[in-house]
């Protein structure tokens, strides 16, 4: 029986974590990834209740981003708030979930995962730089739901 946690083994949920800290390291916006075995509902709604649930919106710039995984589903999304929606390109986020399922089409889900993390990091280094009073709003481990 598989679940959320499986989908990655120790080594690559320690790259991912990694890569959070990485991406976070250049800039004030927060990215959290958070895997579930069974998306409940739309994958849009579903991913939009976790960002709240894990107050991705309650970033002082609003500048948080989710990668949403729903490991038996097949689905997945990229929410970011709307500090960093409102300067980013229409297809930015579009981009990223393409970069990220042509890895997972290929069974390479860490890949997948650390090439978004970098371009979001990216993308929010350039509009939200670090500054020397920045902190880390949200915790930077991979949250997991066994549903």
């Amino acid at each position: 029986m598989s679940n959320a946690r499986i989908i990655l083994n120790r080594e690559e949920d320690h790259r991912i974590v990694d890569a959070i800290k990485q991406a976070e390291q250049n800039t004030s916006g927060e990215i959290k990834v958070h895997i579930e075995n069974r998306c409940l509902g739309k994958v849009e709604e579903r991913s939009l209740y976790i960002f709240n649930r894990l107050k991705m919106h309650e970033t002082a710039q609003r500048n948080g981003v989710l990668i949403y995984l729903a490991v038996k589903d097949q689905k997945f999304a990229i929410l970011g708030d709307e500090g960093i929606n409102k300067v980013v390109g229409d297809n930015f986020w579009n981009d990223v979930r393409d970069l990220m399922a042509a890895e997972f089409k290929q069974g390479r889900f860490a890949e997948g995962l650390e090439q978004g993390i970098q371009r979001c990091g990216e993308k929010l280094k350039t509009y939200f730089p670090y500054q020397t009073d920045d902190i880390n709003e949200i915790p930077d481990e991979i949250s997991y739901e066994n549903n």
